[in-house]
């Protein structure tokens, strides 16, 4: 139901007349059905098959108000109007605090039952772009934190797509903000349990006392408050996956029993003798070093060793290279969707300040960076003065250091993208984006300049006056 000029209305009102008028009076500006009573009008009823039901209140059988009750349960999003003969406030008073979108006094007058039935449908109508908007910008934000073009990003991808469909426990590591759960729904998503449901949990934010009844669940009376059984989180996940965020937060006593699940595929609710089967694939997370943990006794050689069957590694924001522009421009577009405040896009000055900063909290930084900036900006362009709040940028000493925990080839790719960028970017701000003088001044051809440009993620309009 999106737009206003297919909004569909359903009257339910048993008196044959005036249902009749209503029809008529409604049937030129939408798509109208009729029903004498709240049981045939409930039958028609679906999740989305109207924008608005307007119903009498007096009816045979089930009263408007019932009408309305079961529109709520079956069909939310549908507008409700009610009318009764006897216009009393506290009829009104109790249609809008049960939802009612509004309340009509018969008798009818035909232009107040149309500007409220419009009013209805528009709202409708917005909400439904509202929750289409809503659900793209869930889409994009779910997806871009892996974009990116850096031989580390494609590297990631390529391991995603191995191990998605390879029934094995995979331990994603990073530092935090890098986007461990979205690539643990993106190994779900593609792989053949992606119609299975995926269940997080992180296992630090979770009292010790209460995980291992969050994760296994407990029969009643297993402890004081265990009024009824409960299923815990591998029930939950069934066939699906089970992503244990912060693993290496995991108390000790639990290490040994997930061990057990990994290994054994069973396990036992607390307070019960019965084993159980667990068919989820588990996929782990951590931005503590588990190979130190274990050296240090926090962490069980074995269960590092099982969950460790797949490693996969995600790169530092600040070891991407240009990738960090390309999520800057994705966040932007979100950003301006989301607080309905259009950007033409960064100023030069503004793209130089996000390259140059390191990033520790990595993309998740520079999602929040983006958006602040976005509220802050007060023309069409976002400039360095939005990211006063970013450290000043670091020297190149610095910005060496970020490369030493990269092997030898990608440290040597990323450091020859940062300084192409670099020269790129020295060479726009010098001819003022004037791509022709600028490909003269480089001693390159016009085509050979925008080229590399693209692939640099830049664009000559940002450099100019």
């Amino acid at each position: 139901m999106a737009e206003l000029s297919a909004a569909r209305v359903l009257v339910i009102e048993d008196k044959a007349a005036l249902r009749r008028m209503l029809v008529r009076l409604l049937s030129d500006d939408f798509v109208v059905e009729a029903a004498p009573d709240a049981e045939g009008g409930l039958a028609k009823l679906g999740p989305d098959l109207f924008d608005v039901v307007l119903s009498d209140v007096r009816l045979p059988g089930a009263d408007g108000f019932s009408v309305l009750a079961a529109v709520r349960e079956r069909a939310p999003r549908t507008e409700v109007i009610l009318m009764t003969a006897y216009a009393q406030v506290d009829d009104a008073v109790r249609a809008v605090r049960a939802g009612a979108f509004d309340y009509l006094a018969k008798p009818v007058e035909p232009d107040d039952l149309l500007n409220k039935v419009t009013r209805a449908a528009e709202r409708r109508a917005l909400r439904h772009r509202a929750e289409r908007a809503e659900a793209a910008l869930q889409r994009q934000a779910s997806v871009a934190p892996l974009l990116g073009e850096s031989p580390a990003m494609q590297r990631v991808r390529d391991l995603i797509g191995r191990v998605a469909d390879v029934d094995v426990t995979v331990l994603v590591t990073g530092e935090t903000g890098t986007g461990k759960e979205l690539v643990a729904r993106a190994i779900h998503d593609a792989g053949g349990r992606h119609a299975a449901p995926f269940v997080a949990v992180n296992c630090g934010a979770i009292p010790e006392a209460l995980l291992e009844s969050e994760l296994f669940g407990h029969a009643r009376g297993a402890f004081t408050g265990a009024n009824a059984d409960k299923g815990g989180l591998f029930a939950e996940a069934g066939a699906g996956t089970l992503f244990l965020d912060e693993i290496g937060d995991l108390p000790l006593s639990l290490q040994v029993k997930l061990n057990r699940v990994l290994q054994e595929g069973t396990y036992r609710r607390v307070g019960e003798a019965r084993e159980r089967t667990s068919q989820a694939r588990v996929v782990a997370a951590t931005h503590h070093d588990l190979a130190e943990a274990v050296q240090a006794g926090r962490f069980r050689e074995d269960l590092y060793f099982r969950l460790g069957v797949f490693p996969l590694a995600l790169p530092p924001l600040r070891a991407r290279g240009d990738d960090v522009i390309l999520l800057a421009r994705a966040f932007l577009d979100q950003a301006t969707q989301r607080f309905g405040r259009p950007m033409a896009g960064f100023g030069a000055d503004a793209l130089a300040r996000l390259v140059s900063h390191d990033w520790p909290g990595n993309v998740r930084e520079l999602r929040h960076a983006v958006e602040r900036a976005v509220l802050l900006s007060d023309g069409d362009t976002v400039g360095a003065d939005a990211f006063a709040a970013l450290p000043a940028p670091s020297d190149q000493a610095r910005a060496a250091d970020t490369l030493v925990d990269l092997p030898y080839r990608e440290a040597m790719d990323v450091a020859r993208e940062r300084a192409m960028r670099a020269y790129l970017v020295a060479l726009l701000r010098r001819w003022k984006g004037n791509v022709t003088r600028a490909a003269g001044d480089a001693g390159v051809e016009r085509e050979s300049l925008h080229r590399l440009l693209r692939k640099a993620g830049l664009e000559p309009d940002d450099y100019r006056d």
